[in-house]
Formats: C-alpha cells, sequence, structure tokens
C-alpha cells in the first residue's frame, strides 16, 4: 500500500513537471518567439533543470516567471538550451572523406553555395573554408554560417579562439588530411588564435532558427551536422524538408553520425556517398 503511494505521489510530480515545462515552452514561443516545443523531450528537459539549479530556483514555473519578465534570463536560457560543442576539423575522417567524395564534384560548379546550419561558435566553418582553399575552390565559394543562437553567431563572425586549443586543433588538421602548416592560418595573439581575415571573407554569418525559419537560397552542399539528434521526431521530419527544399539536384547533404536519412521522410531521394560519415547526394 506504502509503495503504491509513493508511486502514485511520483507520478504526480512527473506529470506536475510535464506541465509546468509545457507551459514554460509556450511563455517562451509566445513571448520571444524562440520555439522548443518539438524539441526531444528528455534531453531538453535536463538542459532546463539546469538552468533552474544555476539560477537557484526551486521549480519550473519559477523559471518561467522569470525569463518571461526578464529578457536577460532569456538570454541565459537560451545558452543552456543550445548546444555549443564543436571543434576544428571536428570528426577529422568526416573531413577527409568530404575532401576526397565530395570536393572533386564541386569543380564543375561555377560558383558554390555551401550552408552550415547550427553552426555554433565556428570551428567547423573555418575548417570548411581551410578545406576550400587548399582544394582551390575557395575564392568561388560562399559558406553561408547559421545559428539560431545570436551570441555564438557573433562569436562566429570574430574567427578568434583560444591559444590552447590549437594543439587539438593541428592535431584534427592533420588527420584530416591537411596538407599546409595549421599555423600559417592564424596570427598568435597572447592566449587567443585570430584566424585570418582571407578566411572570412567569403563567410555569411547569420542567424536562422531551424525549428521557424524557411529556405533562403538553393546550395551545392548542406552541412547539418549533430543538430537534428536534440530534435523530436516530428520536428526532424519538418527540418529534413526544409534542407531538402535548400538543396540543388545532385546537391551533397552532411549530417552527423548519430543522424541518418533512413526511414525519413526524404530517404528515397537520396543516395549514400559515405554511409560511415552520414554524407549524402539527392537525387535528380
Amino acid at each position: 500500500m506504502k509503495e503504491a503511494l509513493v508511486r502514485e505521489a511520483v507520478e504526480g510530480e512527473d506529470a506536475l513537471e510535464d506541465i509546468e515545462l509545457d507551459l514554460l515552452l509556450e511563455g517562451v514561443v509566445r513571448r520571444y518567439g524562440l520555439d522548443f516545443r518539438g524539441y526531444a523531450r528528455m534531453s531538453l528537459r535536463r538542459r532546463v533543470w539546469n538552468m533552474v539549479h544555476a539560477q537557484k530556483l526551486g521549480t519550473l514555473s519559477a523559471l518561467q516567471a522569470k525569463v518571461l519578465h526578464e529578457p536577460l534570463a532569456m538570454e541565459e536560457l537560451l545558452q543552456h538550451l543550445s548546444v555549443n560543442t564543436t571543434t576544428m576539423f571536428r570528426d577529422p575522417s568526416f573531413f577527409s572523406a568530404f575532401r576526397e567524395k565530395v570536393v572533386p564534384h564541386l569543380f564543375s560548379a561555377p560558383f558554390v553555395r555551401i550552408w552550415h546550419a547550427g553552426c555554433s561558435t565556428g570551428e567547423e566553418v573555418y575548417s570548411l573554408a581551410i578545406l576550400l582553399t587548399e582544394a582551390g575552390l575557395y575564392e568561388r565559394s560562399r559558406i553561408y554560417a547559421t545559428d539560431m543562437n545570436a551570441a555564438v553567431v557573433e562569436r562566429a563572425k570574430s574567427g578568434i579562439f583560444p591559444m590552447e586549443h590549437m594543439r587539438e586543433y593541428t592535431a584534427n588538421y592533420l588527420r584530416a588530411g591537411g596538407t599546409a602548416a595549421f599555423s600559417d592560418y592564424y596570427t598568435a595573439n597572447y592566449d587567443h588564435a585570430i584566424f585570418k581575415a582571407s578566411l572570412r571573407k567569403n563567410i555569411v554569418f547569420a542567424q536562422h532558427n531551424l525549428v521557424s525559419d524557411g529556405t533562403f537560397n538553393e546550395f551545392n552542399v548542406i552541412l547539418c551536422r549533430n543538430v537534428l539528434i536534440y530534435f523530436g521526431t516530428d520536428l526532424q521530419s519538418r527540418v529534413y524538408r526544409l534542407l531538402d527544399q535548400s538543396l540543388r539536384r545532385f546537391g551533397i547533404l552532411a549530417l552527423g553520425r548519430g543522424e541518418t536519412l533512413r526511414h525519413t521522410v526524404i530517404e528515397n531521394d537520396y543516395d549514400e556517398v559515405d554511409m560511415q560519415e552520414r554524407l549524402y547526394r539527392r537525387r535528380a
């Protein structure tokens, strides 16, 4: 009997938390126009609770009140909900496969447009710029680097990264098939590395929300790596359609290793270029 009462109490708390979370997300979308309602629930709940603890609050309802009345609190919540884990030449084997299996097909395009969706703080964007430079393609390419978080877009735009990470980034670069001295691409300034302006000149940084914004160009390549894993099934389907609408015929779609086109709404419109690295080519 006691165990049944405890179980009922726990279930009641879980149900109440679900209500609080729904109200918080509804308030955020109506107040700020940012829609997280379709995100994967467990991951979303954990990140929201991290914010609750950081603010020394007791409930999700208390967080809702704070966020709705204090825009700065919303900015902090956005930092908790955004996934900004990235490095230069992250997953070197991906960049190696891109260099080998994607780059040769780009030479036939008079101008190469690439969309890097969910670019975070920009390390992988600059990695792509370096790769295209070494392939002789960068001068006739434009990379559109977007993220829903305006603060990280501004950081990416600066092209400045901690010097302490350069050893790791150099190792990644070499494993990805880099052909020059990695240090040639940046200038050391005390504890920061400032990447050369020549790498930034063909990158357009902008805020774009995959959840609520539409297509804005037609691309030869779209990279949307390690983003969709944080979305629920319905939202994933919506974003897959957006990516598909934004890609040219025979264009390349690059996903993260935890993501796949199998069993998605656009699966039958793509061929695998590299199964392990999740590279796909759109059919005619």
